[in-house]
């Protein structure tokens, strides 16, 4: 008869158990919008454990915190909306959490909002982004130009180089609003910006999350082949919000409430 094999099992007691579970709005801003995905976990369970949050463990011989992502800004581009959610081990003031977990996460890496998660994945509230993008020296109405032509379009098909080669993709189905902000346009504040500049056009627009995921510099790219757009240099981009859609009024919500 054939040995069976034995089963490897941890040693020691198994994890404390999670009993509550936290959502929290981070932002992205100056400089660490530069940061890595993998550099801010990093420091987020650093900063965790500075800030003695009682964290939830997985099982296993390599036992991690209980820390979940959602969409996530790519590099270099600002947020004023980054999600993420975690587990522990003791009940806590949601609040408490928010001011501790500030203070040991560098300038720039803000936590807005902590609380209590409600039912249902937080990745499937996150149904579309508010964006703005600033292109330093470039007129206003050159982007005005360009915007209407790709919002004239049914399809714009734009190619973006992944890791599994080249995919060719329509960005005008996600796109649900988009405007050149006007002089006399209320202008939202965000980070060091070149808005304030007489030649900076600026663009807001409302973006549906899709598979692929259609992201601002794919736009852009839009803007360039369809349009005939031509910046002197590359948008200044950030996330204002990501949330629920409201289709009626095409804005974006909060998907903490």
């Amino acid at each position: 008869m054939a040995r069976q094999a034995r089963q490897r099992v941890p040693e020691g007691p198994a994890p404390d158990p999670a009993v509550q579970k936290l959502r929290i709005r981070y932002t992205k801003r100056g400089r660490l919008r530069f940061t890595s995905s993998r550099d801010f976990q990093r420091a987020l369970e650093r900063a965790l454990r500075r800030a003695d949050v009682p964290m939830a463990f997985s099982a296993g011989f390599h036992p991690h915190p209980k820390i979940s992502y959602a969409n996530a800004a790519a590099t270099g581009t600002a947020s004023e909306a980054e999600y993420f959610e975690i587990s522990v081990t003791q009940r806590v003031d949601p609040e408490s959490v928010r001011v501790a977990l500030d203070q040991a996460l560098p300038e720039g890496i803000d936590i807005l909002q902590v609380v209590e998660a409600a039912s249902g994945a937080l990745a499937d509230r996150l149904e579309a982004s508010d964006w703005v993008l600033e292109f330093g020296g470039l007129p206003p109405e050159v982007l005005e130009r360009a915007v209407a032509v790709l919002l004239e379009r049914d399809t714009a098909e734009v190619t973006r180089l992944t890791k599994s080669g080249p995919r060719t993709f329509d960005v005008r189905g996600a796109i649900a609003s988009a405007s050149v902000l006007g002089p006399g346009d209320e202008r939202p504040r965000v980070g060091a910006s070149d808005a304030d500049t007489p030649d900076c056009a600026i663009l807001r627009m409302v973006v549906r999350h899709t598979t692929p995921a259609v992201r601002p510099d794919d736009i852009v790219t839009a803007l360039r082949e369809i349009g005939d757009l031509q910046p002197p240099r590359p948008p200044l981009v950030t996330r204002l919000a990501q949330g629920p859609l409201d289709t009626a009024s095409v804005r974006v919500t909060d998907p903490l409430e």
